[in-house]
């Protein structure tokens, strides 16, 4: 970190500003130049807040050389991050495909969508037990009776369940549950952060609305700070002016993320369109540019679901689209695991 000091700063103010860094843990280094004086942080400075250094009278400005995320930065982890769940590698060289319908709606519903993706190929099953929702008065899902079917799916199905957390106070239904999912709306909700960082479970954390990928990092830098190195990274879409879609796939999220980290990265190709005719080209196009995993909705009968049908595939969609992914896969050298 390089703090630039403002014309006239006196020997006093600037002693002051070394000896406040100090409560830091950082060595710093003032270097007087002929037009202005700079000071320089060596050491591990995640922990520097830089409003508090800027609010000083005496500073300029403050510009961060390396990012501030550490335990995510792949330039101290620079093998990929391989995260076993139930068996199936989700990171490296192959693709894991998570499919099941937006809301756990029944248990005849969840199942036949479990078997039927499964049958497909996919290799983990998604479905939200608790949902959240723009309006008040749309269905918010079934909560515990939610997870409890999915389970039962699994059991059917032997498929690994992901499911959302709204609320740090649910935290114990989700004990059983093989990945617990950070929504967009939650992607800064750090209490809850926090507190999954505290836990020994795989995390998939998704995109805020209009986050940016560093903001991303760091909020997969609030889990990992506490513990759990267990993160995957979801692009589900941007909100930008364009509305003909959904959202906007950030498609170069992907090579981008894969730059500045090792966790998995994950494609949601159903939030990011909000239209079924769109997931299967979204899709490929992903698995082209190297996701380690994509996340789609699968419906038994769209017209009818109880949320986002319109972005959600039929069983006999989803399994024309893996049939399409697995050969997009073997192209690029990334094959998709597949259910045995």
């Amino acid at each position: 970190m390089v703090i630039v000091l403002k014309d006239g700063a006196s020997k006093k103010q600037i002693d002051e500003l070394i000896n406040w860094l100090t409560r830091f843990e950082v060595k710093s280094n003032l270097v007087e130049g002929v037009h202005s004086k700079i000071i320089g942080l060596v050491g591990d400075t995640t922990s520097v807040d830089i409003e508090s250094v800027q609010a000083k009278e005496i500073v300029e400005t403050v510009k961060r050389v390396q990012e501030p995320y550490k335990n995510a930065n792949r330039r101290f982890h620079p093998e990929d991050t391989v995260i076993d769940v139930r068996g199936r590698k989700l990171g490296g060289d192959r693709l894991q495909v998570i499919a099941g319908p937006c809301s756990v709606e029944t248990e005849e519903q969840t199942i036949k969508t479990a078997i039927a993706v499964k049958q497909a190929g996919a290799t983990m099953l998604r479905g939200g037990a608790f949902k959240p929702r723009t309006s008040p008065y749309a269905f918010q899902g079934l909560g515990k009776e939610g997870i409890d079917i999915l389970k039962k799916a699994r059991a059917e199905t032997g498929l690994p369940i992901v499911t959302e957390i709204m609320d740090v106070s649910d935290l114990d239904l989700f004990e059983d549950v093989d990945i617990i999912q950070v929504g967009a709306r939650n992607s800064q909700n750090f209490t809850l952060l926090k507190a999954l960082g505290r836990c020994d479970k795989p995390v998939l954390l998704k995109r805020g609305l209009s986050g940016t990928l560093q903001e991303l990092l760091m909020s997969a830098e609030y889990i990992m700070s506490e513990g759990n190195s267990k993160v995957i990274l979801c692009e589900r879409g941007i909100r930008t002016f364009e509305t003909a879609t959904r959202n906007i796939l950030d498609l170069a999220a992907v090579p981008l993320l894969k730059q500045k980290t090792h966790l998995p990265i994950t494609i949601d190709p159903s939030h990011a369109t909000g239209i079924a005719s769109l997931v299967e080209p979204c899709a490929l196009a992903a698995t082209a540019i190297g996701a380690h995993a994509l996340e789609i909705e699968v419906h038994i009968d769209p017209e009818h679901a109880w949320s986002d049908g319109a972005q959600s595939l039929t069983p006999e969609q989803f399994a024309a689209t893996m049939e399409k992914l697995r050969s997009m896969a073997e192209f690029v050298g990334r094959p998709v695991d597949i259910t045995e």
